[in-house]
């Protein structure tokens, strides 16, 4: 049977896995990065405690390219993948008993932080599977589905499971025990994914430790690994960019649930829990499905250098519409508009990143280490974002907190410049 499998298997369209492998990827960081923070906030949690600890805990994240060599060198990505897969299905049911404890904030930090160091080594393996399983060409297109399931985690998690929880508040349950059905729905869902995951998964040929070429020792060292990355054309730039490029949505996200669920006089929209699943959850997912693929077919179109910029100023507009929300508290259907457009925005946009972080590792060949520094960095850049914007919203209120957020984005928008613009561009038809 194994090896009716394994003939079996390759020939599997890329639609069997990727859509469903990043969604699960997606699914524990938003739960720890974005629907803890609604969590939290129910609790009765400050918003700049929840700035702080939501945006400590993805340490894992960042520092995954320290221990990326390590995959790269031993074993293979598709057993790690399942392994990591295997790992948070069980933290997240953790969680979810912890949520109900009088020492739910200490007990869910620390159950939360393991989770980012599997769900860390699950992007490792994962990133490095895609790159094996997929051509240079499907890598490019499938960036944007890769991207927009990834999102699609971001609805599930803030849409469903909020409206989970939220449909249970409404039902008199108490708050803790509204949030554990909320993340047992989230274990569950990842277990089936996990089941599904065993099944369509592809055994690649070439999955296995990297080695050196004929001549040279038989192993590269994890030191050689690490500091190859460094050795890029345009460094500098190149870590500023990926430093850089979602600093002021990753200030946004961070404190756009509380902003909604606040009340008037906190300068919040007053929102309560149901109210805010649908909103994250409905509107969003056709216009991020639009925006993700819209992004994938652009650039596999026309190539990065002429679509980055673009992509840029798309990302940054919904910014600019939530200065007006703050100032003039609208009724919560003009909310669905402004997330709409920001999820399309936000699909789109991210796109760019996720080539331009692709075509930066994968010529390398520990494209699986390399990528692992490149997405550590960009989750620095998010943890000192999402820091700051629960003491900055603290200080200055929301109405100013967003325009502090537009300014943010200024420093990406003007390392851009200097990126090299040329990569990935051997892959663009001509036109």
């Amino acid at each position: 049977m194994s090896d009716i499998s394994n003939l079996i298997y390759p020939s599997k369209s890329p639609w069997w896995y990727v859509p469903s492998l990043y969604f699960q990827q997606g699914l524990p960081v938003i739960i720890i990065q974005q629907v803890s923070v609604l969590m939290y906030k129910k609790m009765g949690i400050q918003n700049d405690q929840i700035g702080l600890w939501t945006s400590l805990i993805i340490w894992p994240w960042i520092l995954k390219m320290l221990w990326a060599p390590f995959l790269d060198l031993h074993g293979k990505k598709r057993s790690w993948v399942i392994a990591m897969q295997v790992l948070i299905t069980a933290s997240l049911g953790g969680a979810a008993l912890a949520i109900t404890t009088q020492s739910f904030l200490v007990i869910t930090l620390i159950i939360f932080f393991v989770t980012a160091f599997f769900s860390a080594t699950h992007d490792i393996a994962l990133d490095g599977y895609y790159m094996l399983a997929l051509s240079k060409n499907n890598q490019a297109f499938y960036a944007g589905i890769r991207s927009t399931f990834f999102r699609l985690a971001m609805v599930f998690s803030n849409g469903f499971l909020v409206m989970v929880a939220g449909y249970f508040e409404n039902k008199g349950m108490p708050i803790s025990e509204t949030w554990r059905m909320a993340l047992l729905a989230g274990t569950a869902t990842y277990g089936i994914l996990l089941i599904f995951a065993l099944r369509v998964m592809p055994k690649v040929v070439h999955d296995g430790p990297v080695k050196k070429s004929e001549g040279e020792m038989e192993h590269a060292s994890i030191k050689e690994v690490f500091f190859s990355f460094f050795r890029l054309p345009k460094i500098v730039p190149v870590m500023l960019f990926i430093l850089l490029y979602r600093f002021g949505e990753s200030m946004l996200t961070k404190m756009v649930g509380p902003f909604m669920l606040d009340p008037h006089s906190k300068g919040g929209l007053g929102l309560d829990t149901l109210q805010v699943g649908i909103i994250l959850g409905n509107v969003g997912v056709i216009c991020l499905v639009a925006g993700g693929v819209l992004g994938g077919i652009v650039i596999s179109r026309y190539g990065f250098r002429k679509s980055i910029w673009p992509m840029v100023i798309v990302m940054t507009i919904p910014n600019f519409f939530y200065i007006w929300v703050a100032h003039t508290l609208p009724p919560a259907s003009f909310i669905y508009i402004l997330t709409a457009v920001e999820y399309f925005s936000y699909g789109f946009g991210m796109t760019a990143y996720m080539v331009f972080a692709m075509y930066c590792s994968q010529k390398s060949k520990y494209a699986t280490s390399h990528y692992a520094i490149v997405t550590g960095v960009m989750a620095l850049g998010s943890m000192i974002a999402g820091i700051i914007s629960g003491y900055l919203q603290q200080a200055v209120g929301y109405f100013w907190f967003f325009i502090c957020v537009c300014f943010a984005t200024i420093p990406s928008i003007i390392v851009t410049k200097f990126i090299p613009l040329e990569v990935g561009d051997e892959n663009a038809e001509k036109v």
